[in-house]
């Protein structure tokens, strides 16, 4: 982590010192610095003719799919659940009653309900797979899509490429990683992580500090910094952080400096009743702030909608504590989400962004078509729902279906690789990309034999 209040100071041609632009501290909790960050451009290929985005949203718990978006309204009772269905804005696709905004938007989103994995049915190898493509195994972490693309593309101008929102996924139960950093990769392609919540009252993003600030500090203290550099300056230019630092130190104190970058954060500029649309909550604001990341430049966005599924009210409805009830559905998480989503795809629709910006919304797997003795549902990755917009995506449709209990793909199932695929497919990347894999062999972007989900363009 760089700390940038460091105790002494070396001195810039235009009298800024380091020691004054180093007190914003690193920006992500999963390790990505400044300098770090802006290696981004001095390690090649960035395409700025490259402007498709995507926006992922991270349903973490697991929603239910027969309580979402398959609704099976003549199964029994125990297999059906306490909801009803209501018809979209798109004749012969009905969704749950718990998402009436949704349903008035019907045309903008595709529904995929063939998904399924075969790995383990626990939360962790669910968040590899959805927001890598692969599962982790022999020790090799496999990069977030939006790292991949960090690496492939670099950041658009003085904003980071990917961002991550709120806060990254914590403890869900097991002790592996999530998939939600870029893996072996490196931390250079890390996410900025902003690690607040935009719906407080009193939030402001941490690292991204005024002009004001920085040029206030004093700049006449503690200069023996250089010369404790100085006495090691052989050994330390050798190195590959310090190349790295020499390389990237303006161009960091031009993310620091920038008004474009800055005011992207600010959600008080968002009219009142924009913010109330969304819904003013954790999830809700972290999707507005998402709309203005991406219209700031930000190629990829991550919204975690959760980041635990113990204690709080989340999608994992196992139906007694340290988990949800089910009707928390209805009365919290749906809703929730019905405003987020709705308003998100509405907003990038009139700005004119949905058509260049995938928004792909998804958790780690579904739940048991029968309903528990507690009143819930427990996890099942042998089939469940997810959506995807924009992009190139066309609207209005169903890909794939479950059988009639929504236990398992009937027709066109799909996996967590295809999913992947139809992402990086939507960024205009190459799938036989190749990326600098653990141990110095190759390793594609997506698994040999994973392709886009082509109904999804058609």
């Amino acid at each position: 982590m760089i700390r940038l209040d460091a105790d002494r100071s070396v001195e810039f041609c235009d009298g800024f010192r380091r020691r004054d632009f180093l007190h914003a501290g690193s920006l992500s909790a999963l390790g990505l610095g400044l300098t770090q960050f802006f290696g981004l451009k001095a390690d090649g290929a960035v395409d700025r003719n490259k402007d498709a985005n995507c926006i992922m949203l991270m349903l973490v718990g697991g929603p239910s799919q027969l309580d979402t978006w398959d609704m099976k309204m003549n199964a029994p009772a125990e297999i059906r659940g306490p909801y009803k269905a209501i018809k979209t804005n798109v004749p012969g696709i009905e969704i749950s009653e718990n998402f009436p905004r949704m349903a008035k938007q019907a045309d903008k989103y595709a529904i995929l309900r063939g998904m399924y994995h075969t790995a383990a049915a626990v939360h962790d190898t669910g968040h590899q797979m959805m927001q890598t493509g692969r599962l982790f195994q022999g020790g090799v972490e496999y990069p977030h899509v939006g790292c991949v693309l960090s690496k492939l593309r670099g950041p658009k101008g003085d904003v980071p490429p990917h961002v991550l929102l709120p806060r990254p996924i914590g403890n869900t139960g097991g002790n592996m990683p999530h998939g939600q950093n870029a893996g072996f990769l490196g931390k250079t392609f890390d996410p900025f992580v902003l690690n607040a919540d935009p719906s407080d009252p009193n939030f402001r993003v941490p690292d991204m500090l005024p002009p004001d600030y920085l040029t206030s500090l004093r700049v006449d203290r503690r200069r023996n910094w250089r010369e404790m550099v100085d006495r090691s300056v052989s050994k330390f230019e050798t190195s590959q952080d310090a190349r790295l630092l020499d390389a990237t130190f303006q161009q960091a104190y031009t993310l620091m400096s920038s008004e474009k970058a800055r005011a992207a954060f600010e959600l008080h500029r968002e009219p009142e009743k924009v913010r109330e649309k969304y819904g003013m909550n954790r999830f809700g604001q972290s999707c507005l702030l998402a709309r203005r990341l991406i219209e700031a430049g930000v190629r990829f966005v991550t919204v975690n909608m959760f980041e635990t599924v113990f204690d709080e009210i989340t999608w994992d409805i196992h139906g007694s504590k340290p988990f949800s009830p089910i009707s928390c559905y209805r009365d919290l998480v749906g809703p929730m989400f019905d405003m987020a989503y709705s308003s998100l795809l509405e907003e990038l629709s009139e700005r004119g962004l949905l058509g260049n910006t995938m928004v792909a919304a998804f958790g780690e797997f579904g739940r048991t078509p029968k309903v528990n003795p507690a009143g819930g549902r427990d996890h099942w990755p042998q089939c469940w729902s997810i959506l995807m917009a924009g992009g190139g995506v066309k609207g209005g449709q169903v890909v794939g279906a479950s059988d009639e209990l929504g236990a398992m793909p009937k027709d066109r199932p799909t996996s967590p690789g295809e999913v992947a695929a139809t992402i990086y497919h939507s960024l205009g990347v190459d799938l036989e990309t190749e990326l600098p894999g653990a141990q110095g062999r190759p390793i594609p972007v997506v698994d040999r034999g994973m392709h886009p989900i082509k109904e999804l363009f058609s």
